[in-house]
């Protein structure tokens, strides 16, 4: 029937795109939708690559193709040849307005964001009891941390009652006293992730005095509580690796903490003992006791230089005297009288220099080389110019 239908061969369906999926091949897939009816299409690649304009979920477009039953799963869908757009979808715009009027209000100034705890001893989860979100935050937290302990609120993450239940496990958790909260869900279209968009969530997160972890849908992925949340994880996943750490790394940096602190002690130690020396030997130096053993060695070493010196002065005047005996035996009346030569003296021991010194009956010491005469003194003869006497 479908097969043999002209007027399927060739349709124009209006809507909002959403659940927009971009395949590795090229291919598109996504949902038509309007307020009472959904449709699945497909723009394979080929036609893909002709398109003039970038598709998002939110965009109301024109789609020009076919309908036809996809035999596998044996539905109906439209295949797409060419899209249109005409505009915003209604629920991109609701987005965009309630965005608009938060960022006003102050809700997402970065000023009312608190810090995540480093450490925490519980992380409360505000998510659906069961889906592959709730299990990776589990697995991954026990994972990081097995002593972190995991309190979950089982809550609605899609429909009409999601918002309520959401705030409510807020609250639930808030008051249990929890260090971290991560509130979210795992992926979807823009509607079933749109309790996330809802301004009583968004309040209930603002007004949170716990430190919150939005995780909603993939990295893609944009929520009214993403910007509100103190933080904002791409996944779930990475929202636990953000609210729990590593106890290795922990650990790690214990012992990196304590190899610095017994380095440093060690330095400063050094330090101390180097200055505690220093002092001690100024004080040292400057107690009495250095004092006179400074003084001491001084004394020492003055006397040593003066016995130096007094020893030089004395081998210098040994050796001077030494010369002056030498020239004093060669100048000497002794030596003389051994050539023939007396040395006459009076009774006062006063050498005679002339014999009108002398008197008749006085008495004189003659010295000989051998020996000393006393004599006695009977004639003068005064020696005459031109002759010789005795």
């Amino acid at each position: 029937m479908f097969a043999q239908d002209y007027m399927l061969k060739s349709v124009m369906v209006k809507g909002e795109i959403s659940n927009l999926k971009k395949h590795g091949s090229g291919h598109i897939y996504f949902s038509l939708k309007d307020e009472g009816a959904l449709i699945s299409c497909v723009m394979f690649a080929g036609n893909a690559r002709n398109l003039k304009i970038e598709l998002a979920d939110g965009m109301e477009a024109i789609c020009e193709g076919s309908v036809e039953v996809y035999q596998r799963d044996g539905k109906y869908q439209l295949y797409v040849k060419n899209i249109k757009k005409e505009g915003r979808g209604s629920l991109a715009e609701e987005f965009e307005k309630l965005k608009e009027k938060l960022a006003e209000m102050g809700l997402f100034a970065p000023e009312y964001k608190t810090e995540i705890p480093k450490h925490p001893k519980t992380v409360g989860i505000v998510t659906a009891p069961s889906g592959a979100a709730v299990r990776d935050i589990i697995q991954i937290s026990k994972r990081r941390d097995p002593y972190v302990q995991l309190i979950l609120y089982p809550a609605l993450v899609q429909g009409e009652a999601a918002p309520e239940s959401i705030i409510k496990g807020i609250n639930a958790l808030e008051r249990y006293g929890v260090d971290v909260m991560i509130v979210g869900r795992g992926g979807g279209s823009m509607e079933d992730l749109w309790a996330f968009n809802d301004e009583r969530v968004a309040q209930a997160i603002f007004d949170c005095s716990v430190p919150v972890i939005s995780a909603v849908g993939h990295e893609t992925d944009v929520t009214i509580a993403d910007f509100v949340a103190d933080l904002r994880a791409p996944t779930p996943s990475a929202a636990a690796e953000l609210a729990v750490a590593r106890v290795a790394d922990t650990i790690e940096h214990l012992d990196e903490l304590e190899r610095r602190l017994k380095k440093n002690m060690q330095r400063a130690l050094n330090d101390r003992r180097l200055k505690t020396e220093h002092y001690a030997s100024i004080l040292k130096n400057k107690s009495p006791q250095g004092r006179i053993r400074a003084y001491r060695d001084r004394a020492i070493s003055a006397e040593d230089r003066l016995e130096r010196n007094m020893n030089a002065k004395l081998v210098f005047a040994k050796h001077r005297y030494d010369v002056l005996l030498e020239k004093m035996k060669y100048i000497s009346p002794l030596k003389r009288l051994g050539g023939g030569y007396v040395y006459a003296s009076g009774e006062d021991g006063r050498g005679v220099m002339s014999a009108a010194g002398l008197k008749e009956g006085s008495s004189i010491n003659l010295r000989f080389s051998d020996g000393l005469v006393k004599a006695l003194v009977k004639e003068v003869n005064m020696q005459e110019s031109g002759s010789h006497g005795r």
